[in-house]
């Protein structure tokens, strides 16, 4: 099998190179975003003009693709351009660079890299006859780059529809085998890896991909020596890029280029909003221009301030991709503010405010919002076709949310029993008189079936929620409460709900469904008399006697429940070394010393003063919290709102609430 001419190295980020060489040739890296911060028509067209006359053109490509019109662009010259075109995939070819590629006259692909081809997508705001008319304009590129392809592989025009529709991840093999490339060389051991965000929009990338583009040092292959015989080669592989600089290597001349892009980012990470739109194009002018310092950028950024003009809306940006460029970054930056995450140092979203992040997650999508007022640009932000800027601040919400439900100071956790349920039908628990007993297996006899009696405590979920709104004036304004205070609040009123349904049990006394209350003298549950020695004992012997026809339960007290009036009291009566008023004899120990946990609960206070009661311990049938599938936390939604400016929040929880069995209970009335 031949081998690739690849030199693969860490690229600078938007780093490209057209480099003429010695016999003729010239060699041309795209290394990075196909239009935007990356590679641009224009500087590739000045650039390849300033090539001369050259006969053979070595193309090397390693992209996740980019601006549909910037990439047909480069496309055409290439396509157009006198020489012989062999393009090598150094990595990766998605999207608008596969579409690059198919303008060489040869095209090489080691076996581990890949080729993608999909459907172009955008983003449009309008009303519905400018939907259809950008419907109708994405269905016109479609066919330029389907064009493309066919001129190249000559398959049949539907089945490179079907390819483009299902976003098509071909190997080098495959590559080959449909036509998209002519040669497969050996595979490379590394490829330079790429930090545009486009990467992060697909979704499906194979994981050899990824792997391939971890950092991992260099490979250099061999070239092959001759690509495709029948056509006019180079003598030799073009060379790698020279730097300027007389003695200076490819790797320094990289990083001094780095150097010099990263103090030129530096100055205008400085402006937000408004200014960063007005000066979008300095900053690309700046990066282009080798020749440009950070010197010199300052001046060019203080003449564009100068002007005090509005700069107009860019034309209208269409992306071969399928995903958001800044939504993590924007999502990290919420995070760090509202205190759910640490702030990341290189995040350049960390300073903005929620209404230059509802512009970011539009402008950094190809939106145009110049000519839109602030209401208009966030009430944009909030459409999930144009952004996903609603999503996030969902998710944001969502955080403090359950940040409310952890904080909630509730007890009922300690001592209820947890359980779960799949519908919101009545759903009967079976008791604890459904087994009294197991009975004898003789040796060679059967095992019988139970009879389970129709007798059981019923317990049903119902669905507790509020709503609030999260407004456009709330996000111009930059009121993170809405994120922040509402929600926590919201979520402690969740769980506070649960809470009083299980109190309420206990307070209200229900009938079960034997037709008898809960606390019942028949049931051997209820009792009376203050806290003492003698009366918390008699309440433990009392649960402890409990039975299950013949059988004694032995049902230890594991809690007291206790209105605030009587929590220390029962604590240093439970705690206790000795029993209160045996001063003359110390030696009387305290018989029910650390008996159970007490537990103060102020709902209590609101029916009695001065009952109490005692539990079995937690998981036993005492009370039962369902919660619907066993989702123990609120659910959060929203949707843009018709009677509200913003998106109308939901909060809900589903559960229910039950006694599910006298025995495990008892109740003093004081």
């Amino acid at each position: 099998m031949p081998q690739a001419s690849t030199q693969v190295s860490q690229m600078a980020e938007t780093w490209y190179q057209i480099k003429a060489s010695g016999n003729d040739s010239a060699e041309i890296l795209i290394y990075d975003e196909i239009g935007g911060w990356g590679v641009s028509a224009r500087s590739f067209a000045r650039d390849i003009k300033e090539l001369g006359k050259v006969t053979n053109i070595t193309v090397r490509i390693h992209s996740g693709g980019g601006d549909v019109f910037e990439g047909m662009a480069i496309y055409n010259l290439l396509k157009q351009h006198p020489a012989n075109v062999t393009v090598y995939i150094d990595g990766l070819a998605a999207s608008m660079a596969s579409v690059i590629a198919m303008a060489g006259d040869t095209i090489i692909m080691p076996s581990n890299t890949m080729m993608m081809v999909h459907k172009p997508w955008g983003i449009q705001g309008g009303d519905a006859e400018d939907m259809r008319r950008y419907a109708d304009l994405l269905d016109k590129v479609e066919g330029a780059l389907i064009s493309a392809y066919l001129d190249k592989t000559g398959i049949d025009e539907t089945e490179l529809q079907a390819l483009l529709a299902e976003e098509t991840w071909l190997t080098g093999s495959e590559a080959v085998e449909k036509g998209f490339a002519d040669q497969l060389v050996e595979p490379l051991q590394a490829a330079a890896s790429l930090t545009s965000n486009r990467l992060q929009e697909f979704e499906n990338m194979p994981k050899a991909v990824q792997e391939l583009m971890r950092p991992q040092g260099n490979a250099n292959p061999t070239p092959p020596a001759n690509p495709q015989g029948g056509q006019n080669q180079p003598e030799a592989p073009a060379a790698a890029p020279q730097p300027p600089a007389s003695g200076m290597s490819l790797a320094q001349f990289q990083a001094q280029e780095t150097e010099r892009k990263d103090s030129i980012k530096s100055l205008f990470a400085n402006f937000g909003g408004d200014r960063a739109t007005a000066l979008a194009e300095v900053q690309q002018t700046c990066l282009d221009d080798m020749s440009i310092d950070a010197a010199a950028a300052k001046d060019l950024i203080l003449a564009a301030l100068g002007k005090e003009t509005t700069p107009s809306s860019g034309g209208e940006q269409i992306y071969a991709g399928n995903g958001n460029l800044v939504g993590d970054s924007v999502r990290a930056s919420l995070m760090a503010r509202t205190g759910h995450e640490d702030a990341q140092a290189d995040n350049a979203y960390n300073h903005m405010t929620l209404r230059e992040l509802a512009r970011a997650s539009l402008t950094e999508r190809g939106v145009g919002v110049a000519a839109a007022n602030p209401l208009q640009m966030v009430g944009l932000a909030f459409t999930h076709s144009s952004s996903d800027f609603g999503n996030i601040l969902l998710d944001v919400a969502h955080k403090s949310l359950l940040m409310g439900w952890e904080d909630a100071d509730e007890t009922f956790e300690q001592w209820t029993k947890k359980g779960q349920l799949s519908d919101f039908k009545p759903a009967k628990r079976v008791g604890m008189d459904a087994f009294p007993a197991l009975r004898q297996v003789r040796e060679g006899a059967e095992y019988k079936y139970v009879t389970v009696g129709d007798r059981g405590e019923k317990i049903a979920l119902a669905t507790y929620g509020e709503l609030f709104s999260i407004t456009r004036q709330a996000i111009i304004n930059d009121d993170l409460s809405v994120l922040m205070g509402v929600p926590e609040a919201m979520g402690r009123a969740a769980k506070a709900t649960i809470g009083d349904l299980v109190y309420a049990v206990l307070t209200s006394n229900p009938k079960l469904s034997d037709g008898k209350p809960l606390f019942h003298a028949e049931h051997g549950n209820l009792i009376s008399g203050a806290p003492d020695v003698g009366n918390l004992s008699k309440g433990k012997a009392k649960m402890r006697r409990q039975k299950l026809g013949e059988r004694n339960l032995n049902i230890r007290p594991a809690f007291a429940l206790a209105p605030v009036a009587l929590e220390d009291t029962i604590k240093q009566v439970i705690a206790s070394q000795s029993v209160a008023g045996t001063e003359t004899n110390s030696g009387v120990a305290n018989p029910i010393r650390n008996m159970a946990e007490v537990i103060g609960e102020p709902r209590l206070d609101d029916d009695s003063a001065t009952a109490w009661y005692l539990t079995a311990a937690q998981g036993r049938d005492t009370i039962e919290v369902a919660y619907f599938n066993g989702i123990e936390t609120p659910f959060i939604d929203q949707m843009e709102g018709f009677t509200t400016d913003g998106v109308a929040t939901k909060v809900r929880i589903d559960a229910g609430v039950a006694p599910l069995d006298h025995r495990g209970l008892l109740k003093s009335s004081g």
